[in-house]
């Protein structure tokens, strides 16, 4: 299950789920060293002598984020207890500081009173081993640390600060955790452990019938405990609850310099563009890297995560945030590219998000042959994406700063690294990561970065490059119309693969080709890609009520259905939209952007409940 709720500041990033537990805590780069490692920080309530953590099946939720900011905004409530909690959590906007207000409102007709715990469960730097959590007896708060990262924890409400605390083992031997010793309504109080070890701590407060009292709670992160009590010194000083407001006016701010007029779109297709700019944030490092996604569950599937940068993914989401005016939040993306760029001039697979080389699955040699383990569309998207940006923005200095160590490399690597006998870049892995060959869309967005390369040495005035560049790319323009267009079928081909030292073309039918008219191949109105893009939204919709488009023909990646020929692959939400971007793109009137409108909607439809999209539906 993807996490429902996502809270960030650039340098923290916190992951919710749908039960408001924290399930993950990046510190100090957006999607490295996760302190939580999808283990459950649990939240629960003691209410006049019944005890309830919020996973349980009687509690219902309203997940969501208050209008336009990075603050959550939820209603769980429990008949049984007859108790309704309003939640909001936020990050602070420049310290790294997690706040949870929590408004108790006591729905029976007596004063009873109740009991806040909070759990915390944390795998500091990624592993259980050596952690330390204690009480702190100079500020009466909890704290865990290890080596340079320090995590300390309070709150109040108007009865006082914390109440009971205890820490303890968890996960080892019979041990299960701390939070097993809240469930009585008592803490026992033990002061500090080492290992594998848990707390939970508790606030009290005493609501009065149809009344409502308010409860804080805080995480303070830093490199020493110094740091944290600071920190947490200024959440006191402040009050949580003016710093929470700040978070909102802050984010409310951030959003301005996005384009307000949308024309006739739906408000809910209004709030989910101005939603995405924010989630977009919260998965962006202050450092540069974009990351393709934070979530720890994919790792019951395979012992690894997304928590990576893939300069194609962050290059696509630049150039979206370019467009909607945030040229300034995605600038550090490109010296992150930069300085991480190979001294050959291309892009690796992907990296970590202190800019170190990522895990990867592409070998260095396949059955005896050397293969250099890319994709050149990482490198080239990149360099199409800073061309884009600077005709939108025109902020020249930033190509001027990137000229000798990221376009002319680059650009100089995409011109060098050719098929000669087809005139077509040498093979790599596709888009998805999947097969090898030399693909339609990759040669797209190389021939998209090649220009860009040309455009920037013709900015600057270096002609010779310019026109090798210019050159290379109208050639490989040339081999894609010569080998990869099929009379045949009236389409383009997905790509080229080797069978018996031949190219063969594969024709599988593939959404990824909008790459062809999107990177500036050809026009959005050449009869080419009209009859291709056409193919893809007759071959790939979903026909079974569902609606939405496949990324291909027979797609097994969590493959749902048999029926391939009305479901040739579960619907994902980006490949619904290049069909709608190209429609836009297409469109002669107003009456051409109505189906743009309903896939548009479609998605939002599909959302979660809080309003983040995935990936794919089922």
């Amino acid at each position: 299950m993807a996490r429902h709720l996502v809270i960030g500041n650039g340098k923290i990033l916190v992951n919710l789920d749908q039960n408001c537990y924290i399930r993950d805590i990046y510190y100090p780069f957006v999607g490295q060293l996760n302190h939580v490692g999808g283990q459950y920080c649990r939240f629960g309530i003691w209410a006049a002598g019944q005890f309830s953590w919020l996973e349980e099946p009687d509690w219902t939720f309203e997940l969501g984020y208050v209008e336009d900011s990075l603050v959550t905004n939820i209603i769980a409530r429990n008949d049984r207890l007859a108790v309704e909690l309003h939640i909001n959590d936020g990050i602070h906007q420049r310290e790294s500081i997690y706040l949870k207000r929590v408004v108790i409102r006591n729905k029976a007709d007596d004063e009873r009173e109740f009991r806040l715990f909070f759990h915390q469960d944390l795998m500091i730097d990624g592993s259980e081993v050596g952690d330390t959590a204690a009480y702190y007896p100079d500020n009466h708060t909890l704290f865990h640390y290890k080596r340079s990262s320090y995590f300390m924890f309070n709150g109040f409400s108007d009865e006082g600060g914390m109440v009971q605390y205890t820490t303890g083992i968890k996960r080892f031997h019979s041990a299960e955790g701390t939070w097993r010793d809240a469930e009585d309504g008592t803490l026992m109080g033990n002061s500090i452990s080492q290992g594998s070890v848990d707390s939970t701590m508790s606030f009290r407060t005493v609501v009065p019938a149809g009344g409502e009292k308010t409860v804080y709670y805080w995480m303070s992160i830093g490199k020493d405990l110094e740091e944290v009590k600071s920190l947490n010194q200024y959440v006191q000083d402040s009050h949580p609850e003016k710093l929470l407001s700040r978070i909102v006016i802050y984010w409310k701010h951030w959003l301005h310099r996005a384009e307000i007029d949308l024309g006739d779109l739906p408000p809910e297709v209004a709030r989910m563009f101005r939603l995405s700019l924010l989630i977009v944030r919260t998965q962006t490092d202050e450092r540069g890297a974009i990351v393709a996604a934070n979530d720890t569950d994919i790792l019951q599937y395979n012992r690894d995560h997304y928590s990576y940068m893939w300069p194609r993914d962050g290059a696509l989401i630049a150039d979206a945030m370019s467009a909607a005016g945030f040229q300034s939040v995605i600038a550090p993306f490109f010296h992150f590219c930069a300085q991480t760029l190979s001294p050959e001039g291309y892009l690796f697979h992907k990296y970590n998000p202190d800019g170190t080389v990522g895990s990867s699955w592409h070998p260095y040699i396949v059955q005896g042959s050397r293969r250099l383990p890319i994709q050149e569309d990482e490198t080239a998207l990149v360099l199409f994406a800073l061309w884009k940006d600077y005709i939108r923005n025109q902020v020249i200095e930033l190509p001027q700063s990137l000229y000798n160590n990221l376009i002319r490399k680059g650009a100089a690597f995409l011109s060098e690294y050719i098929e000669p006998a087809l005139s077509l870049p040498k093979p790599s892995y596709d888009l998805w990561e999947e097969r090898y060959g030399i693909w339609t869309y990759t040669v797209a967005s190389v021939y998209g970065g090649l220009m860009a390369g040309a455009f920037f040495t013709e900015l600057f005035g270096d002609y010779e490059r310019s026109d090798h560049f210019r050159d290379t790319a109208r050639m490989i323009k040339e081999g894609m119309l010569k080998h990869l267009w099929d009379e045949e079928t009236g389409r383009f081909a997905r790509g080229l693969i080797q069978k018996d030292n031949f190219w063969v073309k594969d024709m599988t039918l593939e959404s990824s080709l909008f790459g062809i008219w999107d990177f500036g191949v050809l026009p959005v109105d050449d009869s080419r890609v009209v009859s291709t893009m056409n193919a893809i939204r007759e071959g790939l919709s979903i026909r079974n009520g569902i609606g939405g488009v496949a990324r291909y023909t027979n797609d097994y990646y969590f493959q749902q259905s048999g029926d391939i020929d009305n479901v040739p692959g579960n619907p994902w939400i980006i490949c619904t939209l290049w069909i709608a971007n190209f429609d836009i793109e297409s469109a002669q009137g107003l009456a051409d952007l109505e189906g743009p409108r309903k896939a548009l909607e479609w998605a939002i439809e599909h959302a979660l409940s809080s309003g983040l999209l995935p990936e794919q539906v089922h």
